[in-house]
């Protein structure tokens, strides 16, 4: 049996995501696929917009066969340790083939070889990162531009350096390149495959009339949707069709499940950034004036906590504040990441404890197909690490402190984001440890 695994956020589940799932199974052969998927907060520290278990439920309905929750600590951090993360615990279920992603270039080569410079760190390559780091730019940048010099000692020397630098630094094509250069550091026998991606970019906020539109553009649709109050006056109505036409934008961009998902009424309880701003600005005041030190938390440093100090009082909205605190050198993402690290009280000194001890200690399991049964199985015999099903049970039974810490802070975030989300519906939160594992026969 060929195991193939992918790592999504699925924000929300769109036909790029079904395209790679039919490609993986159909033009690949795998008979299997895993999937780690962030839970209810994601990569660059934004809630999730439809929470974990629905996410998961999208995801089984349209190809993958057993779906993980990965860590918060991973899922919220840089691409580093997103990457770090997610192979980790890919590794560890000693099952998995390959793991396939989809990048903007779609060149294995080109990724590869910015990986092993990442993975071997050669002294001219940190020399770069350095120099171009003291010229103030960000960092994602300065390691784009010592990757590029780097790569072109290896090529022709018509290779045109600013689109080289620039392929780099698009996003998936970063997150491949730690993926494979998690790979490559753990020695692991995963192969990595990439798939080129179809259709709008990852930033591209305008829904067209390709099937392919970035998660980023469908979310940014459905945020101006709520913000407008149609979705108010959608839930008052009692024309059957009415919920149909409101997102007839991007029923093109959605396969038939997830389009009924947000047809159907009783799922239209989005999450975005901004609904957390009055529980943000009280865990920054409340941080701050008893003397606790904003840069215990995770990815905050110095210069982060005075731009956060300094601004606080111009605190509006979360989002808001991260263009304020934005700048040459700290782009609107790190700070977004860092904010919301203070939010779900992530330090520094726990996700330090974890790389020392691997990474992943568990995988939490959101839901599976009948066919996921025989993976199941087969993890079971292979794992070296457990497999988490129920919550409860873990919590009496597990005597690894990493593992228990890591699972607290994930109910922790999950808890805050059904409360808020009770609080915005008006309904009463989500019990985290009542949760049922999706099943889909």
């Amino acid at each position: 049996m060929k195991i193939a695994a992918v790592i999504a956020e699925y924000n929300p589940f769109h036909n790029g995501h079904f395209y790679q799932l039919n490609t993986i199974r159909e033009k690949l052969g795998a008979d299997r696929i895993i999937v780690v998927m962030s839970g209810n907060f994601t990569q660059r520290g934004i809630p999730a917009m439809i929470d974990k278990f629905d996410r998961c439920r999208m995801a089984l309905e349209n190809g993958a066969d057993v779906v993980f929750e990965l860590p918060v600590y991973y899922a919220t951090g840089s691409a580093e340790y997103f990457a770090q993360g997610a192979v980790s615990l890919l590794d560890k279920l000693g099952v998995v083939d390959m793991l396939h992603f989809g990048s903007e270039n779609g060149n294995l080569d080109t990724l590869l070889a910015c990986a092993n410079i990442l993975a071997n760190e050669p002294v001219t390559f940190k020399e770069s990162i350095n120099t171009f780091l003291k010229e103030g730019v960000s960092f994602p940048t300065a390691q784009a531009k010592a990757l590029t010099k780097e790569l072109l000692k290896h090529t022709l020397s018509a290779t045109n350096q600013y689109d080289l630098q620039q392929t780099i630094a698009l996003p998936n094509n970063t997150l491949g390149i730690e993926y494979i250069k998690a790979i490559l550091q753990r020695k692991s026998s995963i192969q990595p495959m990439t798939l080129k991606r179809e259709g709008n970019q990852y930033h591209e906020l305008t829904i067209t009339d390709e099937q392919f539109a970035s998660a980023n553009a469908i979310r940014s649709f459905l945020f101006n949707l709520t913000a407008s109050n149609d979705l108010r006056e959608l839930s008052d109505s009692t024309a059957a069709d009415s919920s149909s036409n409101v997102y007839a934008s991007i029923q093109n961009q959605l396969p038939k499940s997830v389009y009924n998902y947000f047809v159907d009424k009783t799922h239209q309880e989005f999450l975005f950034s901004d609904d957390f701003s009055t529980t943000l600005y009280y865990k920054l005041l409340t941080t701050l004036h008893s003397g606790n030190k904003l840069e215990e938390y995770y990815d905050v440093t110095e210069p982060i906590r005075d731009i956060i100090t300094k601004n606080l009082t111009h605190f509006t909205t979360l989002s808001d504040f991260c263009l304020t605190c934005k700048s040459k050198n700290l782009t609107y993402n790190r700070i977004h990441r860092c904010l919301t690290h203070i939010l779900l009280n992530l330090k520094q000194e726990q996700i330090l404890e974890y790389k020392t001890n691997d990474y992943a200690s568990y995988a939490r399991l959101l839901g599976f197909t009948e066919n996921g049964k025989d993976v199941l199985k087969r993890i079971k015999a292979n794992s070296s690490i457990p497999v988490i099903s129920k919550l409860s049970k873990a919590m009496k039974e597990q005597d690894n402190p990493y593992l228990l810490s890591s699972l607290r802070a994930d109910m922790h975030a999950s808890q805050l984001y059904y409360m808020m989300q009770g609080q915005k519906y008006a309904h009463i939160a989500k019990n985290e440890f009542s949760q049922e594992i999706i099943r889909l026969s």
